[in-house]
């Protein structure tokens, strides 16, 4: 519209200027030009608008009777009318051609943007594949090494040796599946493939059977009576604690065991300054005594791939803590990490509690 008030006038002027040596149609040409600017700024409306507007000036103006909206001239009628058709449809091809213009650009974003996706998922795809190259080789060469060794003719084996091998054939496929598990947990994380349940968890039980997977001496636990129940998929919460005592449990001295404690935290029941609640949350806290991890890299050691300062990587693709984190904020909880007074790091794993 301000193209409208500022240029009409001044067109206006100049053709009253001009009226006496220039043709209506010459002068209509300059209206039309005006008005292609005006629809090539602001559109097909104040394309129009600044058509309409234009015939009547050219109206009172420039034709006779001057400064009256009665014209004796058929032949000017005419020019004036087919004006008007040619601006509006000209406003029309200009507001066109301008979305057009705009869905382009659109498109080509959304090809960068699709382009760029297909680069990172190419990087990180070839980044995965050298990550857990080692990790699937491993396994599987001892799988392959002790049952050829089983198979080898006349080799007799003793019962304790026979055990050892097929030990390191069991051990081996479940360093192989925990591998596969961490693959395919993270490709459902990244598409958003993972289906999560609301249900009430007991905590003891859920700490009593991540714990049972471990062994006894490597993880101590020390739980205060009376939890709530927490709300959330029981399985999501279980695979979380276990990828976290198994992170703390590969930075843990070898004498040191992994600490698993609870604690129920106060939660702001309804937005800045309200009251607190003393049973809004429980958070499980895995406590390891190892070397730690400074601060400034806690954010990164979320990400796929990360092994920062791993003394045993074995079996593992670096994605347990990230696959931690996306399962917990898939089923409405939270992980974060913590110093431990003394040395090393904690991990809690903070949920909701049921509400009665």
């Amino acid at each position: 519209m301000v193209g409208i008030v500022a240029g009409l006038p001044i067109v206006t002027a100049g053709a009253l200027v001009l009226r006496e040596e220039l043709a209506l149609g010459s002068l209509l040409l300059v209206y039309l030009l005006l008005v292609v600017a005006i629809a090539a700024v602001g559109g097909f409306l104040p394309g129009v608008s600044a058509a309409l507007l234009s015939f009547a000036a050219a109206n009172l103006f420039l034709t006779q009777p001057y400064y009256t909206l009665h014209i004796d001239d058929r032949d000017t009628v005419l020019e004036l009318v087919v004006f008007v058709v040619i601006a509006v449809i000209v406003s029309l091809v200009v507001e066109f051609a301008s979305r057009e213009r705009a869905a382009y650009r659109d498109r080509l974003a959304e090809q960068d943007a699709h382009a760029r996706e297909l680069a990172t998922a190419d990087a990180v795809r070839t980044s995965l594949l050298a990550a857990v190259g080692h990790d699937l080789r491993t396994p599987l060469a001892g799988i392959k090494a002790a049952a050829s060794a089983l198979r080898q003719r006349g080799v007799t084996w003793r019962p304790d040796q026979r055990e050892a091998l097929l030990e390191t054939v069991e051990e081996s496929a479940d360093r192989l599946t925990r591998v596969v598990s961490d693959l395919l947990d993270m490709s459902r994380l990244q598409s958003g493939g993972h289906v999560t349940r609301r249900e009430s968890v007991e905590v003891a039980a859920l700490v009593a059977h991540t714990v049972a997977g471990h062994p006894r001496a490597a993880v101590r636990v020390d739980l205060p009576e009376g939890l709530p129940d927490v709300c959330g998929d029981a399985g999501f919460f279980e695979r979380i604690l276990d990828n976290l005592v198994d992170n703390a449990r590969r930075f843990s001295p070898d004498e040191s065991a992994v600490e698993i404690t609870a604690a129920i935290a106060a939660e702001p029941a309804g937005g800045p300054g309200a009251q607190p609640r003393e049973s809004g949350l429980v958070r499980l806290a895995v406590v390891d005594h190892g070397p730690g991890v400074p601060q400034q890299d806690w954010d990164r050691m979320f990400l796929p791939l990360q092994r920062l300062h791993d003394r045993s990587a074995g079996g593992h693709a670096g994605m347990g803590l990230a696959i931690a984190r996306g399962l917990a904020e898939a089923t409405g909880a939270r992980v974060f990490p913590s110093p431990t007074p003394g040395g090393g790091l904690t991990m809690t794993l903070e949920m909701p509690v049921v509400q009665q």
